[in-house]
């Protein structure tokens, strides 16, 4: 996997001390980890890597994950506890979640019942099929309640047709966008990893994450080679997301 020559260079050999924001490594709780052995698996897949730092961000959405911080924090324990019974010391992971911008993101807001990362930002998303009617004023309410909003992987919304400029507002508008290291390959297809790139280019992305839900997900991260200029354009993002992290 590790290459000192060519005109590619892979993805991973500049992952190693990265701190993680956005993954799904949690036993049992949404579409990620489903068991305390799949976060394991997760988690040593990772560590190969040379990555240990998380911020562990299950889903928070009406109708499909209704998690709470309870229930986070309950799956965090049991993870944690796993890792002591181990002797996993190296291994440092706390819990956010990725909030939905639903019909029920609001509410949550009001009743202070979303989980940001270090009480301070707050990961969202939106569907993939359409933009949330509210994703405007659901971006000034969170920033309302003094939290800095991170939209996660801008650049899977392909149905914007406007993309850039869509997101040139928002960054503005002091939301933070975060892009998914996949993203960078083949994994979601030609149309994403354009984006992708458009947003590195036009200085539009402040944060990196894995956002991984499975094994699978590190394999193909793994195979993911990058030109020296590329490599160059994502090294700031890379270290800034450590830097804001660590």
């Amino acid at each position: 996997m590790f290459q000192i020559f060519g005109k590619k260079r892979f993805l991973v050999d500049y992952l190693e001390n990265f701190v993680d924001i956005h993954n799904h490594i949690l036993p049992g709780i949404d579409d990620g980890a489903k068991s305390v052995k799949d976060s394991l698996k997760l988690l040593k897949a990772f560590t190969d890597l040379g990555i240990t730092n998380f911020v562990a961000t299950p889903h928070i959405m009406h109708n499909y994950y209704p998690n709470t911080s309870e229930s986070i924090s309950h799956a965090l324990g049991v993870l944690k506890n796993e890792l002591l019974a181990q002797d996993l010391k190296d291994i440092a992971i706390e819990a956010a979640a990725e909030h939905m911008i639903d019909d029920n993101f609001e509410y949550l807001l009001d009743e202070s019942a979303v989980m940001p990362i270090r009480n301070k930002y707050l990961l969202v998303e939106m569907s993939f099929l359409q933009k949330s009617i509210n994703l405007e004023e659901a971006i000034r309410k969170t920033a309302s309640k003094g939290y800095f909003p991170i939209l996660a992987h801008p650049e899977r919304y392909q149905y914007l047709p406007k993309k850039i400029n869509t997101f040139n507002d928002l960054h503005k508008e002091s939301t933070y966008l975060q892009l998914n290291l996949l993203s960078l390959g083949e994994y979601y297809g030609d149309r994403v990893n354009k984006t992708a790139f458009e947003l590195i280019d036009n200085n539009l992305i402040d944060f990196v994450a894995s956002d991984v839900h499975h094994l699978n997900h590190i394999e193909e991260l793994k195979k993911i080679k990058l030109s020296e200029k590329e490599i160059q354009k994502l090294l700031p993002i890379i270290e800034n997301t450590i830097m804001q992290f660590y």
